[in-house]
């Protein structure tokens, strides 16, 4: 028997297809050989700050067992289903397959996996590793596919993951509005959660896209039981095609790196940074939120953009002198604006005390004095007592933020954010998988 690592990537553009669909229809496909999977498909997000990358920066992995007689004919199956399924009329739809052979996979496809998260790759850097580890690989059209492919079969989500089940139209349904029953949605929410998670935003259904895409529906979950059930609660009001329970890094923060210090700091990174609120947070046009911080070695912008809603207003309260550790994308300088960390959440570490400063109280009649110039003391209107006193009463106020983290609503939130129903979590590799998985 041979173990068989498949991975492709980059076969959708902004104006329709889903390279997790093709990996669904390859999956029917393998089914009716006889293929025996060893995991379930793999749905990896990649870095989300890459500028190349397409909608969902996603990442497709299937890891079978076959007879040895029967890889041409696998290899064909996918090669063809991706040919066929591709948007390769989109310029920047750049697809790329890689294919694998053996049981364990090398610490050169794991490094490659966690860097095409974190980083930027290149493809002669994904080229060289192909080649380093004996990776066969076919393009259509450029070579970038090749990135994500190769990504997708190193990682193995052996710390954490998270399960996806995503059910798919019939394709006259393609561009017309998704029909659900939103009571249903609803009380599978309240049902499951927190074992699912960012379903529904404050009445706002999250489990649908809102492209011309095959996607109906994708419920996020901590087993595959869970977003199986789930997944039975929810009533479609349009007929269902097929459907696949994937496993994810999505919700993880597996995009995230921690860097010591802002000298640290690059463009398309994703970053944990630790800091001090060194200048009183402004709002811009658009009604989005710049804070800039500090550390030994520089000084970096921080932005809560207008779509994170009520977190914008935690980010306002912030004051000089605020200890923060902040998440998030770097978004490289413009002739518009410096290096900046696009927020995906923060966490306070240590509030400065607030100090509001007022005139004194007028000792015989109780009313607030005022100035009657500098270093001439203060005057009460009402009565006409005068104080040699200088200086400003001093009050210490309470904040409205607390020593802890904030993340945005869910509607705001990235493929990859760990959402607060998954904090302190991490989940383990299956031993067996979950029966059903796919449908057809």
């Amino acid at each position: 028997m041979t173990f068989l690592h498949i991975g492709f990537d980059d076969t959708d553009s902004p104006l329709g297809g889903c390279t997790t669909y093709l990996c669904a229809k390859i999956v029917e496909k393998l089914s009716s050989l006889n293929v025996t999977f060893i995991d379930y498909p793999l749905l990896i997000r990649l870095n989300p700050n890459v500028p190349f990358r397409t909608r969902g920066n996603a990442a497709l992995c299937l890891r079978i067992k076959i007879k040895k007689d029967l890889e041409e004919a696998v290899k064909q199956i996918v090669l063809e289903e991706i040919k066929r399924g591709a948007n390769l009329s989109f310029r920047n739809t750049n697809p790329g397959i890689a294919f694998y052979e053996g049981e364990k996979i090398p610490p050169a496809l794991k490094k490659l996996s966690i860097k095409t998260m974190q980083d930027i790759v290149t493809v002669k850097e994904a080229l060289k590793t192909a080649k380093t580890v004996g990776a066969e690989i076919h393009t259509l059209k450029n070579t970038r596919g090749v990135i994500g492919a190769l990504a997708a079969i190193g990682s193995l989500l052996e710390n954490d993951h998270t399960y996806e089940i995503l059910t798919y139209r019939v394709p006259e349904n393609y561009g017309k509005p998704r029909k659900l029953d939103f009571a249903s949605i609803k009380n599978m929410n309240s049902t499951t959660s927190p074992n699912t998670f960012c379903n529904i935003d404050d009445g706002r259904v999250l489990i649908t896209p809102h492209g011309p895409d095959p996607i109906l529906y994708g419920i996020r979950g901590e087993t595959a039981e869970i977003v199986y059930a789930a997944h039975n609660m929810v009533i479609s009001l349009e007929p269902i095609e097929r459907w696949v329970i994937f496993r994810s890094n999505q919700g993880t923060d597996m995009h995230l790196r921690l860097v010591q210090n802002i000298s640290q700091v690059r463009p398309y990174f994703s970053v944990i940074l630790d800091g001090e609120v060194c200048g009183k947070p402004k709002t811009i046009p658009g009604g989005h939120v710049i804070v800039q911080i500090k550390d030994s070695t520089g000084k970096i912008d921080c932005a809560a953009y207008e779509p994170t809603g009520p977190f914008r207003e935690v980010i306002k309260h912030l004051i000089p002198g605020d200890r923060v550790r902040v998440y998030g994308g770097v978004r490289p300088a413009s002739s518009l604006h410096p290096l900046t960390i696009n927020l995906e959440k923060i966490e306070i570490l240590k509030l400065a005390p607030l100090f509001i400063k007022f005139n004194p109280k007028c000792t015989k009649c109780g009313k607030s004095m005022t100035s009657m110039g500098k270093n001439k003391g203060f005057k009460c209107k009402k009565c006409g007592l005068k104080s040699s006193i200088f200086e400003k009463s001093t009050l210490e106020v309470p904040r409205p933020i607390s020593e802890k983290l904030y993340l945005p609503p869910p509607r705001a939130h990235r493929h990859l954010t760990r959402p607060k129903e998954r904090i302190g979590k991490a989940s383990k590799k299956p031993e067996t998988m979950f029966i059903p998985w796919h449908y057809p």
